[in-house]
């Protein structure tokens, strides 16, 4: 009874494992929106030009000649005529605000701000912005941005001795901006159509996301092109466009991905897919090492020959071989089989890039290599 149980549980984890290597052999599945997003669901950017107060000393110049006028227009807003021409706004910082509109925001609302200084300002830690309008790329305000910059770094010192933590000309503030206008968005699924844009184009992945719609909700989706998937409201949703939408986020898909391998060159890091493969190849490694190295000989002539002291170079020439290590690749190679077999041979990760680049020369390499 024992020696069964045994072959029982013996037969139970292998199918367990068999199971888990056919698993990770294939493709991860993912929910429909984190492959895809609504088309028209989208962000807007919104940019500003203010002034950072109440610096420390760590403001801009007095060559910084635009937040010399910028002081003196503000100062005219509020019925105040100065003379600008010696002022020195060591204590102001000329910046540009920048934030992110999200999609169906309204007016009131509040978005985080990241304010950057724009002249030679040290430091806007422990500023003030004053009232800034944030414009979008049609020249419209939909926000207005004020409150205090926080940087999270520091800069101090005396003359050519400072210390700098972080960068602290840049800071942010949350909730530093009220939106004023919103975004027209209404038009989610203009004539009844809600159309879904793929992250990245692909024509298995949207003819996988159609199907996926189709075996839930019947011929209501359609592969429009690689990147976009159209789909038909029933009219049950009509009214309901978000709670459809919201069933269909959570539907199942398995994304389908080029198999590429991406090298950087500068800090030597490979990243492959698990899906790269090779045709049968052989591969000899090795190198040769050249060391030249020059003395200079002083030869003295004899004694009263009246001959003259001559400087020549003696050059020494080095040449060391490496043994050369040949690995062979069958035709059923994987991502685990090339890195195991290059890292068997003692191949560094720059080695294993010239490797790479020499395999998809060759054709064996069936991945796109992209070198960043």
């Amino acid at each position: 009874m024992k020696k069964l149980f045994r072959i029982i549980s013996l037969i139970t984890c292998l199918c367990l494992l068999a199971s888990g290597s056919a698993l990770a052999a294939g493709y991860s599945s993912a929910r429909l929106k984190d492959v895809a997003k609504v088309q028209g669901v989208r962000a807007n950017q919104l940019m500003g030009y203010g002034l950072v107060v109440g610096l420390n000393g760590t403001g801009d110049s007095d060559k910084m000649k635009q937040t010399i006028q910028s002081i003196g227009n503000m100062m005219k807003d509020f019925g105040v005529v100065i003379d600008t021409s010696g002022l020195k706004p060591k204590n102001v910082a000329a910046v540009i605000v920048t934030a992110t509109l999200p999609p169906f925001v309204r007016e009131g609302d509040t978005i985080d701000i990241t304010v950057s200084s724009m002249g030679d300002a040290k430091s806007i830690q422990g500023g003030t912005l004053l009232q800034t309008p944030l414009k979008a790329g049609n020249g419209n305000i939909y926000a207005v941005a004020m409150g205090a910059v926080s940087t999270g770094g520091f800069t101090a010192g005396r003359g050519s001795n400072n210390a700098q933590k972080n960068f602290p000309t840049v800071g942010t503030t949350p909730n530093g901006a009220i939106v004023e206008r919103s975004v027209e968005d209404d038009t989610l699924a203009p004539n009844g159509v809600l159309s879904w844009s793929l992250n990245k184009a692909d024509f298995t992945t949207a003819s996988r996301i159609a199907q996926a719609i189709n075996s839930q909700y019947g011929g209501i989706a359609k592969a429009a092109n690689p990147g976009r998937v159209d789909v038909t409201v029933p009219a049950y949703y009509r009214n309901n466009l978000v709670g459809f939408v919201s069933s269909l986020e959570e539907l199942t898909v398995t994304p389908d991905n080029l198999a590429k391998v991406v090298v950087n060159e500068r800090t030597g890091t490979i990243v492959m897919g698990g899906d790269v493969s090779v045709d049968t190849i052989a591969i000899t490694q090795g190198g040769i090492t050249v060391k030249i190295g020059k003395d200079y000989d002083v030869i003295q002539p004899p004694p009263f020959s009246h001959g003259n002291t001559v400087i020549l170079p003696d050059e020494n020439v080095d040449v060391q071989e490496q043994t050369a290590s040949s690995i062979v690749l069958p035709a059923t190679s994987n991502i685990n089989d090339i890195v195991g077999a290059l890292n068997s041979v003692g191949a560094t990760p720059r080695d294993i890039i010239s490797i790479l680049q020499a395999i998809k020369a060759s054709g064996a390499l069936h991945a796109d290599l992209e070198l960043i």
